[in-house]
């Protein structure tokens, strides 16, 4: 049966994908949008497999939301991207436009510093980032836009140090390196983002300081991880990953249905919820 022209389909791709929660938020959004025949969906697609399952939809489709490993693999795929995601060489975000271009873009960046501006935190003297993966290079994109001096990233080898070093020269951002074995150091900044996997800054809990500064942890499952708990027990401000999960997300409902705002409230419910449930 043909389908109507509202009824359109949307999904998140990558590997390991079974525990995201983006259907969650943006099945939230279409409720609150009146956006009934819209579905969303989570489908396993890794770097081999991505070229044949975007060579595969249909008229129907409206956007993809992509994590790892296809942020990059994604870009060659695509007619056109945005500025902000070109800054980083990362995608998260595919726009199917009418006339059939496939548009990418990266929301990781401006969600991360709404995610900071709902913190109140809009302008930091100094930063530091734990890690130096693909989320590490979006929070030094973030950092260009409210850090005013210096930005420390504390890395395990030094091909990660090279590699932060770069993004930090092509961001316009100062970037200082320090080895993993000294992060206990990154905890006296004002602003502190922790893009690590899960239980990497766990041995970091300990070292807390008293009345620290902000942490931005990217993570959401579990939560709170060790790092996040013992910066609130020590009186600290916490931003976790669902806080990122949901702006970036709340961008790509806005890009993908063309309807504004999208309705942040019920989409934080809706994943407070179904990390509640977990």
């Amino acid at each position: 049966m043909a389908l109507a022209p509202a009824d359109r389909r949307a999904a998140v791709l990558g590997s390991p994908i079974e525990h995201s929660l983006s259907p969650v938020l943006h099945r939230a959004a279409y409720r609150a949008l009146g956006l009934d025949t819209w579905s969303y969906g989570r489908f396993e697609v890794d770097e081999e497999s991505l070229p044949g399952f975007v060579a595969g939809l249909g008229p129907d489709w409206a956007g993809l939301s992509l994590t790892m490993p296809l942020k990059r693999a994604v870009i060659p795929l695509l007619d056109e991207i945005s500025e902000t995601a070109a800054s980083v060489e990362a995608v998260n975000t595919v726009i199917f436009a009418p006339d059939g271009r496939r548009l990418g873009d990266n929301t990781d960046i401006p969600g991360m510093t709404e995610a900071l501006r709902e913190a109140g935190v809009t302008r930091v003297p100094s930063a530091a980032v734990l890690g130096a993966g693909a989320t590490a290079s979006s929070a030094l994109a973030a950092l260009a836009r409210v850090c005013e001096g210096e930005v420390t990233a504390y890395v395990r080898s030094p091909a990660r140090a090279a590699e932060m070093r770069g993004w930090g020269e092509r961001l316009g951002v100062p970037v200082l390196i320090r080895d993993w074995s000294e992060a206990e150091r990154a905890l006296a900044a004002p602003l502190v983002i922790a893009t690590t996997p899960a239980g990497a800054t766990d041995v970091l809990a300990t070292a807390v300081p008293d009345r620290p500064g902000t942490l931005f942890d990217v993570l959401y499952d579990p939560w709170p991880t060790a790092l996040a708990a013992a910066w609130a027990g020590r009186g600290g401000e916490v931003i976790g990953g669902l806080d990122l999960l949901v702006h970036q997300a709340v961008l790509q409902v806005e890009a993908m249905t063309g309807l504004a705002p999208a309705p942040l409230k019920e989409m934080r419910e809706a994943g407070l919820a179904a990390l509640a449930a977990r």
